[in-house]
């Protein structure tokens, strides 16, 4: 799956534990790793010219100065190569210790921009990116580089906290086309850790009773009775947790079929909650080697870098992250009710014209709704009768 890999090298702690999970993962996957660092003459060079004004008034004759710059810039060149040699030798070492293919690179100017502009420029598969640098202090949640990189890229990137982790290799699936892709990256990659996958699924029915109390505290009577109000509120309470648990166990049922299709048994889990912290609370509690989550969600907007969930769990789990910008679309299965009444072909027509992730909750709602009215076959009458009523 993942042939040429990529590691900016800064011999952090991070980014040597990334060096160990790129080698790990190059052996089972005959990759070649490539270790990329960049350094900052330039920015070295303008610096020292905006500090001249503080130097000594021997230093400030001109030709002086000039010379001072000149011993400066050679200084700095030449030290700052020695620097990125040193770092080059010491992945070369360990990939030759592993048996692993491999190239370095020297880049100079900005760290990020080169990184991003060296991916977009080769055909990398994956990147593997310490989440911390040198500068982390005790607070820093996650490195300025990694960060800036995470959002740039259309790779997928794994970013490593831990050296040597172990565990199984945990999903989230939202149903988007990006966590489907993800899942098949835990299957190969736990396939070389020789270790398990489990697929979970987070599902947020509160935020629909906080709207509604929202909504309540500032609607007029006469607002709430052309609403319909109260009976909307009914409706909320009556099919939003089992709607909303079906859709999204429907998704992890799509997972398990996918995985079953790669000769693999996965452990399915469903959570309810505000989905990063639900994700969160299991990983903490399960500590994983991995937790893998799409680059965007369901829902997410053209143009979109990443998704809040995914961002959220980079920031805040202690376990590595893999953000997959790859996209799977599997066939997915659709929640349909327990009652099974006939479907008239106007009002399978209706449904369909119902965004997909949406069509197994509604085709519950009319089927009820029809059986209370002692139909033996939902019609579009039906279909728009139930629509009326419920909004």
């Amino acid at each position: 799956m993942y042939k040429k890999i990529l590691v900016p090298l800064d011999s952090s702690k991070c980014s040597n534990a990334a060096i160990e999970l790129a080698l790990k993962l190059a052996k089972p996957f005959g990759s070649s790793v490539t270790g990329s660092h960049v350094y900052a003459a330039k920015l070295h060079d303008d610096r020292f010219r905006q500090m001249e004004s503080g130097l000594p008034p021997k230093y400030q004759e001109e030709k002086e100065l000039e010379r001072q710059r000149d011993i400066h810039d050679d200084l700095i060149t030449k030290g700052l190569e020695i620097i990125s040699d040193s770092y080059a030798q010491h992945f070369e070492t360990k990939a030759t210790e592993a048996g692993v293919a491999f190239s370095n690179k020297s880049l100079e100017g900005k760290n990020y921009l080169e990184i991003v502009k060296d991916v977009e420029s080769s055909d990398y598969d994956l990147v593997i990116i310490g989440a911390l640098g040198l500068g982390a202090v005790r607070k820093s949640q996650i490195g300025s580089v990694c960060e800036r990189v995470m959002r740039r890229i259309d790779r997928d990137l794994i970013i490593v906290r831990e050296e040597g982790a172990k565990g199984k290799y945990v999903v989230a699936i939202d149903g988007s086309t990006h966590s489907f892709a993800a899942l098949l990256s835990a299957i190969a990659l736990a396939e070389a850790d020789n270790a398990e996958v489990e697929a979970i699924a987070a599902f947020d029915p509160d935020y629909h009773y906080t709207a509604f109390k929202s909504i309540e505290n500032v609607l007029s009577e006469e607002a709430g009775k052309i609403f319909k109000f109260k009976e909307q509120e009914k409706l909320h309470e009556e099919i939003i947790d089992k709607g909303l648990a079906k859709i999204y166990q429907g998704h992890l049922e799509t997972a398990a079929e996918m995985a079953k299709e790669k000769g693999v048994e996965i452990k399915t889990t469903l959570l309810s909650g505000k989905p990063f912290e639900e994700i969160l609370k299991y990983v903490e509690k399960e500590a994983p080697a991995l937790l893998l989550m799409g680059r965007i969600g369901f829902h997410a907007a053209p143009g979109l870098d990443i998704g809040s969930n995914t961002e959220n769990c980079v920031r805040a789990a202690k376990c590595n992250v893999m953000v997959v910008s790859r996209e799977i679309n599997p066939p997915q299965k659709e929640a349909t009710p327990d009652e099974g009444l006939p479907w008239a072909d106007e009002a399978e027509e209706l449904l369909n014209r119902i965004p997909k992730m949406a069509r197994g909750m509604v085709r519950k709602m009319v089927g009820e709704f029809a059986l209370k009215k002692g139909c033996t076959e939902v019609t579009g009458d039906i279909m728009r009768e139930a629509r009326a009523k419920m909004m």
